[in-house]
């Protein structure tokens, strides 16, 4: 079952066009998820308590670690799909997305007993103490025991939707979602409503999560004659090939996230010796910079079928002229909000919470890592090209790098050598690094890519070297 549309867009469609088509809908995807994270975040502020604000940003890590799972079955399978419909092998796509949609959902279900039984030591371990145990414990109620299953499949299903150029299917799904959920965080969070608190935020987040799955599930049905998305029991063959292509993509990027998690983690701990209104500003900066940071993503992941098509065909001048226009607009967008940033940190803060310590931590935070951000695209998108061709090695080796080598060493010394402010630039230190080696390993990829041998791509692709 062939698609004439889609192949347009494979390997016909103007480069900038294609890429504009698939990353659009994508980054605009990324840019509402991180509204949504943003109305916690306000409508919590509003209630200028910096306990309850501070618990949404210690569970941060916990639903950070969703991703874990997301990417070894979300990543892991699209880039197997794309790259299938890149040979034409249809049957691959369906069982890779079988695959993929039926381990996620159980990952979800094992990851919410797993919490629910183990509360307590997980609340320990995310920073949490007897001022903050409570709120903190009531959001993971909703977003995790109740809410890991939903929140887990929506993005699943969504990579399998962009996997086959649905782009804007895939985007409308996440965005419905989180529309509902910036609608119903004021009535379950603030006094004027149901006056819940963090645990109200938790709550819009799960009912938002479900809604979105329930866009999938219809979107599924409906184009049930039209789609390779295949997510019925009775349609999965476990095939060694399949299963090892997923994983040999999906396993390095839930480590990523989950070393992502890790460093979240310790920067909470650090912050947390500060007080609660240190938590709270570290947690709106970093909401702030999750703005620009999603749109870095939201492109990566947009260009990513492209990627995956273009190198299983081997279309490589293809490939890499849709690599070089995504460096070219992404770079030239971070460099612009960064600026932004630094020079109205302070009024950003304001925003958030009218509480005098908060602005003035916050105002330091924001400045320090918002000079992530023209770095950190270019560290994206080579892990995004690294994903798509199925070399997960690589993409390993950077997320080892970034958290293991770099940014958790440098958060020890910054804070010891500028207590408290340092930690804001852990991460700018350790993203320079790695976008110059990104440049580097790219470069030498695209030679490798271009050189006479017909089997290279093949044997690249195989070897993930």
């Amino acid at each position: 079952m062939e698609d004439v549309q889609k192949t347009t867009l494979f390997e016909q469609m103007p480069v900038p066009r294609a890429v504009m088509k698939l990353a659009v809908p994508t980054v605009l995807s990324s840019l509402v998820m991180v509204l949504y994270n943003l109305a916690d975040t306000y409508f919590v502020g509003m209630l200028n308590d910096p306990i309850q604000n501070a618990a949404v940003t210690l569970a941060a890590p916990v639903l950070l670690a969703f991703n874990a799972v997301n990417n070894l079955f979300g990543v892991g399978s699209s880039s197997m799909m794309s790259r299938a419909l890149g040979r034409k092998d249809y049957d691959t796509v369906r069982n890779s997305s079988a695959f993929g949609f039926l381990s996620s959902l159980l990952c979800g279900v094992l990851f919410s007993l797993l919490y629910t039984v183990f509360s307590g030591p997980f609340l320990s371990l995310l920073g949490a103490n007897a001022e903050t145990f409570g709120a903190t414990a009531e959001y993971l109620k909703w977003t995790v025991t109740l809410g890991a299953a939903p929140a887990i499949l929506n993005v699943v299903m969504a990579y399998m939707v962009r996997a086959e150029g649905a782009s804007l299917h895939a985007s409308l799904g996440t965005m419905s979602g989180c529309a509902l959920n910036i609608l119903l965080d004021p009535l379950f969070v603030l006094p004027e409503g149901m006056g819940m608190g963090a645990a109200g935020a938790g709550l819009a987040t799960f009912i938002s999560n479900c809604a979105a799955c329930g866009y999938f599930f219809v979107l599924l049905f409906v184009r049930r004659k039209k789609t390779c998305v295949c997510i019925r029991p009775d349609k999965l063959r476990l095939n060694k090939t399949i299963v090892a292509g997923i994983c040999g993509v999906g396993v390095p990027a839930a480590i990523q996230n989950l070393l992502n998690v890790t460093g979240m983690t310790v920067l909470n701990n650090f912050t947390s010796a500060y007080g609660p209104d240190a938590v709270a500003a570290m947690g709106i900066a970093q909401k702030l910079n999750m703005v620009p940071f999603h749109i870095a993503l939201g492109l990566s992941q947009g260009i990513m079928p492209l990627i995956s098509y273009s190198f299983a065909a081997g279309h490589i001048d293809r490939m890499k002229k849709t690599l070089l226009f995504a460096v070219k607009m992404a770079m030239s967008f971070l460099a612009a909000v960064t600026v932004l940033y630094f020079v109205g940190a302070g009024q950003l803060i304001t925003l958030f919470m009218n509480n005098e310590t908060v602005i003035r931590d916050g105002t330091r935070f924001l400045r320090g890592l918002c000079l992530t951000l023209p770095f950190l695209c270019m560290d994206f998108l080579a892990v995004g090209v690294f994903q798509s061709c199925g070399m997960g090695r690589k993409s390993l080796v950077f997320a080892v790098l970034r958290k293991i080598i770099l940014e958790i060493p440098a958060l020890y010394l910054l804070n010891f050598l500028f207590p408290l402010y340092g930690l804001a630039y852990a991460q700018p230190l350790a993203e320079v690094i790695l976008s110059a080696a990104a440049v580097l390993v790219l470069f030498h990829m695209f030679r490798r890519l271009t050189a006479p041998e017909a089997s290279l791509v093949e044997e690249v692709g195989r070897s993930g070297d």
